[in-house]
């Protein structure tokens, strides 16, 4: 599923959503600001600061009125820098959150939970000349590890933070913290904009950082080009694979829609397949798996804009297929196709 465009209860609020160009200007300014994923993924808004302007003050706010668990989001290179192993190698949670073992900075603190601790402790993980050897574990600040490609690859506040951070010129991490209402449930977007009111922040979305990066920047590029003329025009085919369904390890019933949809793009005279590769490699059936859900097309998407192509027919066994905005890639789905009728 895209993340790249907002969804309903966000687009009725968008006068309160804050430009991204201004969200970097707060990073810039060491000032928090929150940051709101999309309504059909966590449903969340995070406290986000730049990690290298997380003071004790902004560590005091987040656990104050913030109230979540508070992370050090980094990127995964800085994570193996300092030999961090992952929480679980087979991560089983519902958007597959990156958390590392927990850290605490060797010197300068005390219990290492008190405000003043834990924003040493970010100091020290952030700092380049530290390494493995100035932290220790378990602790009380909890890292994340950001996916290489940040949101144009997964759309997680986690790494919107180093995304962020990274374009405002500063260091590629960011400290954030769940957003919870007083009585303890999660704070949806209509409360933190109240939230916001309160405390003088600005709110960015993550959907709007994707597209921002979208316009910015770009994860694929061409690596040999042909030329070919073509009578045709108009909408096209697409469908896009992962390697475990052609291998046939991938989710039981979709062994044969690669070779179904060579044939039915053949048949058109015209189309268009990209091979996207899984390199995790995982054989277990989960979830978002289903053929009814169709997965995060972030680089596929990126693929697809790169070739030229605007107008697409979804090649598709399910019947209800949902994808939350491609827009910001410039492709529209016009249409859906059945591959087979083993659906």
């Amino acid at each position: 599923m895209n993340y790249d465009e907002p969804g309903l209860v966000e687009a009725t609020h968008s006068d309160i959503i804050a430009p991204i160009e201004d969200i970097l200007d707060a990073a810039r300014n060491g000032k928090m600001f929150i940051l709101v994923d999309h309504e059909d993924r966590e449903n969340e808004g995070d406290l986000v600061i730049p990690a290298q302007m997380a003071t004790p003050d902004a560590i005091n706010f987040m656990a104050t009125h913030g109230r979540g668990l508070i992370c050090l989001a980094m990127t995964s290179d800085r994570v193996d820098d300092l030999g961090l192993d992952l929480m679980r190698t087979n991560n089983s949670s519902r958007h597959e959150t990156a958390f590392t073992v927990s850290i605490e900075a060797r010197e300068g603190v005390t219990t290492g939970i008190s405000a003043h601790d834990r924003a040493r402790t970010v100091s020290v993980a952030i700092d380049a000349s530290k390494g493995p050897a100035d932290l220790a574990s378990p602790g009380h600040v909890f890292p994340l590890r950001a996916r290489k490609g940040g949101v144009l690859v997964r759309a997680g506040h986690t790494e919107a933070a180093v995304d962020i951070s990274r374009l405002a010129g500063l260091n590629p991490s960011g400290v954030i913290c769940e957003i919870m209402n007083e009585d303890g449930s999660m704070a949806r977007l209509p409360d933190l904009i109240s939230f916001a009111q309160k405390h003088g922040l600005k709110i960015g979305t993550i959907s709007d950082l994707i597209a921002y990066r979208r316009r910015h920047d770009n994860l694929v590029s061409v690596k040999s080009e042909n030329t070919v003329t073509s009578e045709f025009g108009g909408d096209w085919q697409m469908r896009v694979f992962e390697e475990l369904d052609i291998i046939g390890a991938g989710p039981k019933g979709r062994t044969n829609e690669f070779g179904d949809a060579m044939d039915t793009v053949a048949q058109a005279g015209r189309g268009v397949v990209v091979l996207l590769r899984d390199t995790s490699m995982k054989f277990e059936e989960a979830e978002d798996s289903s053929p009814k859900t169709l997965r995060q097309y972030g680089l596929g998407a990126q693929i697809l804009s790169a070739l030229g192509l605007s107008k697409l027919t979804l090649l598709t066994n399910s019947p209800t297929p949902k994808v939350v905005g491609l827009e910001a890639y410039g492709l529209e789905i016009t249409g859906t196709q059945k591959i087979s009728e083993l659906g």
